[in-house]
């Protein structure tokens, strides 16, 4: 398809882990090897930084053009997030506009105005379900602004497509790939919902016996600190309440956004290696944290996520050969339909449908991505 005279526009859909960033960079060295340009924009610091690892690492002496001990025929590979010092910035942009990197890897940076493309041929989106319809063609309109200004190719990549996704693909304005299985090795994750004093003291009581054995947990908020108006967990409060109560004398790492990416990194870092057991996050960690180990994890008022936020979440565990458990606990007795399609399905293909049925397409004339459509 990326051959034809016409740009491409497609979803590729797949479970978590399944290896759409494969397929992704399979199709970026096409594009580079025609002379073009490549970006994938990732929705977080953190997956940003860990798809530039993965890419580099793959290509090997490919992704380092110029430099010693690289190969003839490699490319430049960069990376461009808001953090960056001015320096590396300034370096960064240099290597976009001058097409010295082949393989743009960023965040929202890339869409700013400053951001100019050489020669931008294809377009990869991770996590679509992460960037507004704007910000979805901010990309493509920055190709067309180019020195060529082709309209360039599209590959949207999700678990879990949002409900207006779903709707393009009927309506023919994004064709559909789909990997429908997961690699060997990986062991199915048992979901339950838990909201009594006695489950969720039985459930503190699993986490802690897996972290016994060797294995490791997350325990995910919705907010950072305490809010008045909001009465949900906050991640710093769950942290204090953790170390001293239910998980007292555990290594207990936190992350979250607000934290600078040294911080994040050396936090990550200490859970991949395993020095840290339990992290406690903000959904930071909902895409691209692959830590095998971790086999429990505890999604606190996951009535406030949506089904799409919360399969990715879960995507977190139940990456090791380990049997993984997720617990989705609130705070009041009646689950939502989103909570009982997870607890009863695995399969992002159902849960996305199901997302459709509770929120509706959206308009296709404007850009409202939920809610009814204005075609009927």
């Amino acid at each position: 398809e990326m051959a034809a005279g016409h740009p491409m526009h497609r979803l590729l859909q797949g479970e978590v882990g399944s290896g759409k960033t494969v397929v992704a960079v399979r199709a970026m060295l096409t594009v580079v090897d025609s002379g073009g340009q490549a970006a994938l924009l990732a929705p977080t610091e953190v997956l940003a930084a860990q798809h530039y690892r993965a890419i580099t690492n793959l290509l090997g002496p490919l992704a380092d053009r110029g430099k010693l001990g690289s190969h003839d025929e490699g490319t430049g590979v960069t990376l461009l997030t808001g953090s960056m010092n001015t320096a590396t910035r300034r370096q960064a942009l240099l290597d976009i506009t001058s097409g010295q990197a082949g393989i743009v890897i960023g965040t929202h940076a890339l869409l700013e105005d400053r951001v100019d493309f050489f020669d931008l041929g294809l377009v990869v989106i991770d996590e679509q379900h992460r960037f507004g319809v704007a910000q979805r063609s901010r990309l493509s309109d920055k190709a067309q602004e180019s020195e060529h200004g082709l309209v360039p190719d599209v590959l949207v990549m999700t678990a879990t497509p949002i409900p207006r996704t779903a709707a393009m693909t009927v309506y023919g304005d994004l064709d559909v790939s789909v990997l429908d299985e997961l690699p060997p090795g990986r062991t199915p994750i048992s979901t339950a919902w838990v909201h009594a004093p006695l489950e969720i003291e039985s459930m503190w009581a699993d986490v802690r016996s897996r972290l016994d054995a060797g294995e490791q947990a997350y325990v995910v908020c919705p907010l950072i600190e305490e809010s008045e108006k909001l009465e949900v967990a906050s991640a710093q409060e769950t942290f204090d309440q953790l170390s001293a109560q239910d998980l007292a004398g555990y290594t207990i790492g936190l992350l979250h956004g607000r934290m600078s990416s040294a911080d994040k990194e050396a936090v990550m870092n200490s859970f991949r290696s395993g020095a840290t057991q339990v992290l406690v996050a903000t959904t930071v960690i909902e895409v691209g944290v692959d830590v095998p180990n971790a086999t429990c994890m505890v999604v606190l008022d996951a009535n406030r996520f949506g089904i799409a936020q919360l399969h990715q979440l879960r995507g977190r565990v139940g990456r090791g050969k380990l049997l993984s458990q997720c617990y989705l606990m609130t705070q009041n007795g009646d689950p939502s339909p989103r909570i009982e399609a997870l607890v009863a399905s695995t399969d992002g293909f159902v849960l996305a449908e199901e997302d459709l049925k509770l929120r509706g397409e959206g308009t296709i004339m404007s850009v409202n991505q939920k809610g009814q459509s204005d075609l009927t």
